[in-house]
Order: structure tokens, then C-alpha cells, then sequence
């Protein structure tokens, strides 16, 4: 296709053969509920049941040349409902107070709490969102309130209820109920027709209602949510761990597993011929962008899509011919000369907006719909073992870092995040690596906004040999997370990595199991991002057998910590340069603890001193290797809640941060990383 600044018509690329779409995949009238089979050790924990593959039907088609992301039967739409209301769909809130109930016996099912009928007027409140953890704890964020107490530690089922009236113009509309988050798993009903069960505590997703609504009356959703449990027993000397190999993580980890709907919901009916999703990349001068376009009407769709590449572009509007048959998706390419658009970087995070807009007929028809995104210009690149940002050396400096407050947990306000998130900024870090799953789309909205660079992550932490086998043969929820945080968070310019899994186990011989698990999680975000970004992880080796697969080395280290000593560091890096010298290095983990007021000697475990001087040996040993070094990230911003079994003496608070859990104050550390310089002066 030929490129233009100027309004012009152009035909849709043809996919799979002679078809323009392909037929939006089958899903079942009436989705599987759980079975009520939850298992249970005599008088412990239940474990929650699993289909054949994850519940979700997440997997990818080739639409047009494009490689799409499909889920319960529907292109995996964009999630801008929370913030951004398009003119052409009508947005139904559900942030607001539900009927709450915990169901530890699991005997909401059989007593049909699904129902319409049901009375729940002797329920508990709850707001949503909010995570069930904070409801009644008293103490969460204090270091020494009792350990193992609250509905903190209420695990298994719980119940979320409330009505809606669905408006009587919603009878010609697409209509679906989105969620940003559920943790950890969530089945969904409206006026007791199950709509279909999610998997993963922190990725976003959205059910079709077709089949369920009644527009014109009151409707009764109702929402089941599952929590394992981390202990048999929180408070045990040796604590029992709770394993289920379906489940991501699989086992107990480090940061705490939020319960309930933590993120905004909302319903959103858009026009039967909807703009679904809309994939830009912006580089050399020019924006490419991949309208896809759901049809789910009875008739086949003739119309137009006209792309705004947005004010401060120095492009103009094109127009493409979008012909979608009936009960099918396709897209749209566009292609257009931005020439005055700025470019986008830390030191000048300029973002621009793109706006398709659906239009009936050949010529001036009516407006169908529309949908924006916010972009940014700019190309990243590997050359000679750099990490380069608009063809120029970049150096990380970075921060680990857990979306949580004491106060709400991971339902945080926009005011705890604007907080929290200034930290980051102030103390002079260009980098945030999500440890180690997705975030609230504000997050990357911020880091959009203010220039700081992302790693985004899943939730495939420690696994062993048996589960990367199970998710890359058969389950496929790693997978799936995968494809939809490359899919989630495409156009973002600040997410510059796609990190695929956090210290999980490596076989022997070769490691083929350990290989195949990230060569297919590395397939899956390559699959569906236009922009190419590299892929990393934080392995817990140096020498991990399978880095020639990752574009950027990624390892955690804690020397002179957990092991050696801090001048292992360097002589390390030097060897992995050795064997991969044309690849950037990426310290994705490194850091000491110290217990806020404890002071002594820099040489001295647990003292603010010694957290300080332990990051300024390994900084001054990364930056004197900047060459083949991409970076450096410091563990943690903030102390911050676990439930493993350790660090129970501090109400299950890890102290490693630069500052504080509740009340965030500052740490030496804090000091230590603001002064830290970084090479080259980006």
C-alpha cells in the first residue's frame, strides 16, 4: 500500500486466501460452570476445579496478515472503558457498593446464589473495588500487629452481588461486561446464566452478554470469586504450603495474592459493527495502524474506516474501505505520514491520539463508531550488546516494585498511585519493572506520560519442571497471560520489555522442557506485537541454558547477600558478556533489607547503612560495564506484604524497599539510588 497525507480510499488486505475475515469463533450458548467437584484435603484448604485448558478460549487467529487475540468467542477488546468513554457506546459503572458473602463450605452453587431469586439482603457490603483482605484486618500494614489474623487469611470462595438496570435502547447494541481485574479466579452470571469463568488475578476481561441480557429490565449479576490458599495453617512454626498445578503461580510466593474484584468493572454496549481493538506503531515517520473490526450483526457490513493519526502529528485523516462480513472480524491497515510528530522519550515523553472512526455506506455515511488510543513516537533497537532508544545508548535505572498500599491494598486509589509512583521519578529512576504481573492501565498511562520505561510481567513465578511442561503442552495459561499483556498493553511507548517468567525451575540435560516453556511464551508476545519489542526474564542464574533465546539477558543477583560477595558482581557480568557478547545485560533483581531506624556500621545485616552500601557497590560495578550493561533494577521501591512463610516477626512485611510499607518514609537506600548517576547522563 502506497502512504499518504492526504484523504484517500484504499481496500482491505485479504486474509487467509481470498476471505477479507474470518468467522468469530464458536462459544458455548450456555458456558460450563464449575462442576462443584472442588477438591479438599480432610478439613483443609479447597482447590478450585480446572477445565482441559484455561477457561478463557484465549488463543490467536491470523486476520488480514494480523494476528488477533480471541477470547470466550470475541475479539479481545480494549479496556479504555475505565477512563475514556467513546461518543458512539454507552458505559454502564459497576465501582460502586455489592452484596458480599464468603462461601468456605462452597454451598453457594448448590443453593443457587446465581439466582435472581436468591435473597441477599442479610449479606455483607462490600465496595468494589476493594480487595476482601482489608474488609476486617485490623493492623494489615503495621509491622507489628499478630501475623495470620483477618479477612486477610479468608480464603476459598466468595459471593459479589448487584443489579443493574439495562437500559430498552440496548436491544440492537453488542454488550458486554468487563472486568480489569478478579483475583484470583472468577466465574460470572447474569439473572443465573453463566457467561463463562476467568483465570489469572491480574489481567483484565470481558464476557459477552448476548444470549443473557433483557434490556428494558432490572438484572441481577452475581460473581463468584476463588482465592487458593497459600497455608494450611498461617501461623505454623513450618507452614504447609497449598499447591495446584493449574494455577499461576502455582504455589505460595513472595507478594501477596490480593483477593476479590480489585479494579474497576463496568458495562459497555457498542454498536453491533464495533471498532474492537486498535493497534498502532508509530516510527520513522509514519503510523501504522491495525483497526480490528467485529461484526456481529446478521448483515454484512460496506463501510469505511477513516484514521486520525491526532493533533501535533503533522498528519492527516485517511479513509480505507472496511467490508466485514456478517458474524465475523477483520481488519483494517492504514498507513500514514506523521511528519511533524515529536518523538517520544524519557527526557521528552510527547504522546499523541489516534481515533478510527466507523462509518456505514462508500461514500458519507453515518458514523457507526469509533475508538482512540494514546501513541507515541519512537524506535527501539539492539545493536553491538546496547539497548538503544531512538538510536541511542540507554541505561536503565531502575526499580522493582508491588502495586499496594496499606491502606487498599491492590485496589489502589489514582492518588496512591500518582504518590507511590512519584517516587520514582524523584529519586531519578527511568525504569519500572512490574514484578511480577500486569498493573492497573494507569500505571502505564503514568509511565506513558512522564517517560519512564517499563518491563511488564506475568504471573509465572517459580514454577517447576511439571508445571512449564503442563502450561506449554496442555493448560496454556502462562500462554495466554502472555498474549494478552503483548495484546493489553501494545500501544504503550513506554513498555519497551516483555519480561516471560520470574526464577522458575530448569531441568537437566540440555534443559528441553525449561526451552520449550519460553520459547512458547516468547512466540506468543512476538505473535501479536507489531513493534518487535525484545524479551527478557529474571532467571535466577547467570548461566541460564536457555538466554540464547532471550533478546536481553536478564538475571537477579544477590551477591554478597544470599551468597559470595559483592565483588562477584562484575566479574560475573564479564563472564555472560563473554559467552553472549552481542546481547545487553539486565540486572532485573538486585537488593539488601534493612529495618527502618536500625543503624550501624555499613557492614553490619539489617541496618539502614548496610542496605545503602550494599546498592552502591553492585550500582558502581554495573555502570563501569555500561558498554554491554542495559541496566540495573533495584529490589524493591517499597517494603511490602507477603504471605510466605518468613518475615512473620513483621507482620509478613519484607523490608527490602527504600521505603517504608505503610507510612513510606524514605530509607538511607532512598538517598543512596536518588544521587546514583546514571552513564551517559539519559
Amino acid at each position: 500500500m502506497t502512504e499518504s497525507t492526504h484523504l484517500s480510499r484504499r481496500t482491505v488486505v485479504t486474509a487467509l486466501g481470498a476471505a477479507t475475515v474470518v468467522a468469530l469463533p464458536a462459544w458455548p450458548q450456555t458456558a460450563r460452570a464449575a462442576d462443584g467437584t472442588a477438591t479438599a484435603a480432610a478439613n483443609g484448604p479447597v482447590l478450585d476445579s480446572h477445565p482441559a485448558t484455561e477457561p478463557s478460549g484465549t488463543h490467536v487467529r491470523d486476520v488480514g496478515g494480523t494476528n488477533v487475540v480471541f477470547q470466550y468467542g470475541t475479539v479481545l477488546p480494549a479496556f479504555d472503558g475505565w477512563r475514556t468513554h467513546e461518543p458512539t457506546r454507552d458505559y454502564l459503572s459497576l465501582d460502586k457498593r455489592w452484596r458480599f458473602r464468603f462461601d468456605p463450605a462452597d454451598q453457594g452453587l448448590g443453593e443457587t446464589w446465581q439466582s435472581p431469586r436468591h435473597d441477599d439482603r442479610a449479606w455483607d457490603l462490600i465496595d468494589v473495588p476493594a480487595a476482601w483482605d482489608l474488609l476486617n484486618t485490623p493492623g494489615f500494614g503495621s509491622q507489628t500487629a499478630p501475623f495470620g489474623q483477618g479477612t486477610a487469611f479468608s480464603d476459598g470462595y466468595a459471593w459479589y452481588r448487584t443489579t443493574v438496570d439495562v437500559p430498552a435502547s440496548w436491544r440492537a447494541r453488542h454488550v458486554r461486561i468487563a472486568f480489569l481485574a478478579a483475583g484470583y479466579s472468577a466465574e460470572v452470571w447474569l439473572d443465573g446464566k453463566h457467561l463463562g469463568k476467568h483465570e489469572g488475578a491480574n489481567s483484565p476481561f470481558a464476557l459477552p452478554l448476548a444470549g443473557a441480557l433483557r434490556p428494558g429490565t432490572r438484572q441481577t449479576i452475581a460473581v463468584r470469586v476463588f482465592r487458593r490458599a497459600s497455608y494450611t495453617d498461617y501461623t505454623a512454626s513450618t507452614p504447609q504450603p497449598v499447591t495446584d498445578d493449574h494455577e499461576l503461580p502455582y504455589k505460595p510466593v513472595d507478594y501477596w495474592p490480593y483477593a476479590g474484584l480489585t479494579r474497576s468493572a463496568w458495562i459497555e454496549a457498542v454498536p453491533q459493527v464495533t471498532v474492537a481493538k486498535l493497534l498502532v506503531a508509530a516510527a520513522n515517520g509514519r503510523l501504522t495502524a491495525h483497526a480490528v473490526v467485529e461484526n456481529h450483526g446478521d448483515s454484512d457490513f460496506d463501510g469505511r474506516i477513516t484514521l486520525d493519526p491526532g493533533r501535533g502529528s503533522g498528519g492527516r485523516p485517511t479513509v480505507v474501505a472496511a467490508r466485514i462480513a456478517a458474524r465475523s472480524a477483520g481488519v483494517v491497515r492504514v498507513v500514514v505520514r506523521i511528519p511533524g510528530a515529536p518523538r517520544w522519550s524519557p527526557a521528552a515523553p510527547h504522546t499523541l491520539t489516534a481515533r478510527a472512526t466507523l462509518t456505514a455506506g462508500r461514500s458519507s455515511g453515518p458514523r457507526v463508531d469509533t475508538l482512540s488510543t494514546v501513541y507515541g513516537v519512537r524506535e527501539l533497537s539492539i545493536a553491538d550488546a546496547q539497548l538503544r532508544l531512538n538510536d541511542k545508548p540507554l541505561f536503565l535505572k531502575g526499580l522493582n516494585w508491588h502495586e499496594e498500599t496499606a491502606a487498599h491494598g491492590r485496589a489502589m486509589t489514582s492518588a496512591e498511585y500518582d504518590r507511590e509512583l512519584g517516587h520514582v521519578t524523584a529519586v531519578g529512576a527511568n525504569f519500572i519493572r512490574n514484578c511480577v504481573y500486569n498493573r492497573h492501565p494507569y500505571v502505564y498511562d503514568w509511565a506513558d506520560a512522564h517517560g519512564v520505561l517499563v518491563m511488564d510481567d506475568i504471573d509465572t513465578m517459580w514454577l517447576n519442571t511439571a508445571q512449564e511442561k503442563l502450561q506449554t503442552e496442555r493448560y496454556g495459561l502462562a500462554r495466554a497471560l502472555a498474549l494478552t499483556m503483548a495484546w493489553n498493553q501494545h500501544n504503550h511507548p513506554s513498555v519497551i520489555l516483555w519480561g516471560l517468567q520470574n526464577e522458575s525451575e530448569i531441568d537437566a540435560d540440555g534443559a528441553p522442557v525449561y526451552r520449550a516453556w519460553l520459547a512458547d511464551l516468547k512466540a506468543a508476545v512476538k505473535a501479536v506485537d507489531l513493534t518487535a519489542r525484545p524479551v527478557t526474564w529474571a532467571s535466577n542464574t547467570s548461566n541460564d541454558p536457555a538466554f540464547d533465546l532471550a533478546d536481553v539477558i536478564g538475571f537477579n543477583e544477590y551477591f554478597g547477600y544470599f551468597y559470595g560477595k559483592d565483588a562477584d558482581l562484575g566479574p560475573t557480568l564479564d563472564a555472560v558478556h563473554a559467552k553472549y557478547p552481542g546481547k545487553p545485560i539486565l540486572i532485573t533483581e538486585n537488593g539488601t533489607w534493612s529495618v527502618a531506624g536500625t543503624h550501624g556500621p555499613d557492614t553490619t545485616q539489617g541496618t539502614e547503612e548496610w542496605q545503602a552500601a550494599s546498592f552502591t557497590a553492585h550500582w558502581a560495578q554495573v555502570t563501569a560495564r555500561s558498554a554491554f550493561v542495559a541496566g540495573f533494577t533495584y529490589w524493591v521501591l517499597k517494603d511490602y506484604k507477603e504471605r510466605a512463610g518468613y518475615n512473620q516477626d513483621y507482620n509478613g512485611i519484607s523490608v527490602m524497599g527504600l521505603l517504608t510499607f505503610a507510612e513510606e518514609r524514605p530509607k538511607l537506600v532512598y538517598d543512596a539510588f536518588r544521587k546514583a548517576a546514571v552513564p551517559g547522563g539519559e
